[in-house]
């Protein structure tokens, strides 16, 4: 870890506030890894995060066990924590599991209108991301879009549940090898499912969904099936 990078995360030092537990450190971590900050296979220091944070290496390594229970970390023998390389079959399996979440919430939705002023923020934060080419930012967007849009369901559970799965998507996002072709044709479909929502029509929301997922799976598995394939240097 670099001193800019412990840097970083010292800035979410403020969030542990008194009652700093292994739970809270593992909510950071997460979310560093669904907004870029950690590449899969990343090795994870120790001394480096514990110190960033002002938390004992036992809370640590607590909060590793966690995120290893989520499938975003994994402990190799003699050689430490990393983020977590995903399967292609992960991929497949994510998108099935964001479809099951994502389109239920969308069709049990009550009635309009909808609280939809954090989803219109990430909307407008990956348009804008994506005018100055910046397909990271786009990605973290999306990922936020989504995120929010669970959120809807007002269930701390399905928010808990979904966290975790779009963490492991970033995992895939960090593969592709060209961002700007994976991630551009689904902004302006989170747009157009940000209208039907405001126009207060869940059924049209939901069928754009769908084919959202659908299509999503088909173009990050392809795109991550040749990345996985393409030679790799050795990991250090």
């Amino acid at each position: 870890m670099t001193a800019s990078e412990a840097g970083d995360l010292a800035d979410d030092r403020a969030l542990l506030g008194r009652t700093s537990t292994a739970e809270r450190v593992a909510d950071i971590l997460r979310n560093r890894v669904a907004e870029g900050y950690f590449p899969p296979g990343t090795r994870l220091s120790e001394e480096g995060i514990a110190g960033a944070l002002g938390v004992s290496r036992n809370t640590l390594r607590e909060s590793f066990r966690l995120l290893s229970r989520e499938r975003l970390l994994v402990h190799e023998l003699n050689r430490g924590v990393f983020v977590r390389v995903l399967a292609v079959d992960d991929v497949d399996d994510i998108h099935r599991t964001r479809r099951l979440v994502e389109c239920a919430v969308v069709r049990g939705l009550g009635r309009p209108p909808y609280a939809l002023g954090a989803l219109s923020a990430a909307v407008a934060d990956g348009e804008r991301a994506a005018l100055v080419g910046d397909w990271p930012g786009a990605a973290t967007a999306d990922i936020r879009f989504h995120r929010e849009l669970v959120a809807l369901a007002g269930s701390a559970r399905t928010d808990e549940l979904m966290r975790g799965v779009l963490a492991e998507l970033r995992l895939a996002f960090h593969m592709v090898d060209d961002p700007r072709s994976l991630h551009e044709p689904f902004l302006a479909r989170n747009r157009e499912i940000l209208d039907a929502l405001r126009a207060g029509d869940r059924t049209t929301a939901e069928r754009l969904l769908a084919r959202y997922l659908d299509d999503s799976r088909d173009r990050v598995a392809a795109a991550y099936a040749r990345a996985v394939d393409a030679p790799k240097a050795p990991r250090g």
